[in-house]
């Protein structure tokens, strides 16, 4: 699917506010309310848009520890490898994960309630599962940013972004 700058405005839009209204989105890309509905039902249909969700804040639900940890299995073969990703699928503190290229095989994003929970989810899953060779965790200290999808140009938009290099104290 060839996208216009309207199929943008609309990309971008539903991807800050997935909850707006197509009369509002509608509004903001300057076309009447039906095409609106049929592109954004259109870019559903190209699979662009894979669904909507809400943002949860962890804090709130409990979870106030957040780790990466970078996996290294024994072997990399393709039925170790899908073995392993078919169990991380069913570990519910396991979010997001990434088969890497390079020095770890696996890049896991995984929330916890607190330190000894991630310490029991380590020790008595992640790290007794029998193709786990070597785990490296990082806990995270501080978020500084967190944009939710993908950079989108927008055309319609004015560019925002000022990319020069600012050097503390001059």
């Amino acid at each position: 699917m060839k996208l216009d700058d309207i199929d943008r405005r609309i990309l971008h839009d539903l991807q800050e506010d997935g909850r707006i209204t197509n009369v509002e989105l509608a509004n903001r890309c300057n076309i009447s309310a039906p095409p609106c509905l049929r592109r954004v039902r259109q870019l559903e249909d190209a699979g662009i848009i894979k669904g909507y969700n809400a943002v949860i804040d962890p804090i709130s639900m409990g979870y106030s520890v957040l780790i990466f940890a970078q996996v290294s299995l024994k072997s990399q073969n393709d039925v170790d490898l899908r073995d392993f990703e078919a169990a991380v699928k069913t570990w519910n503190e396991v979010r997001e994960c990434y088969l890497m290229s390079g020095g770890t095989d696996y890049f896991l994003k995984i929330y916890a309630k607190d330190w000894d929970d991630y310490q029991s989810f380590h020790a008595t899953i992640l790290g007794r599962y029998p193709s786990v060779n070597q785990i490296r965790t990082f806990l995270v200290m501080r978020q500084s940013k967190n944009e939710p999808g993908i950079p989108i140009e927008d055309p319609m938009i004015a560019p925002q972004v000022n990319r020069s290099l600012r050097v503390v104290g001059q």
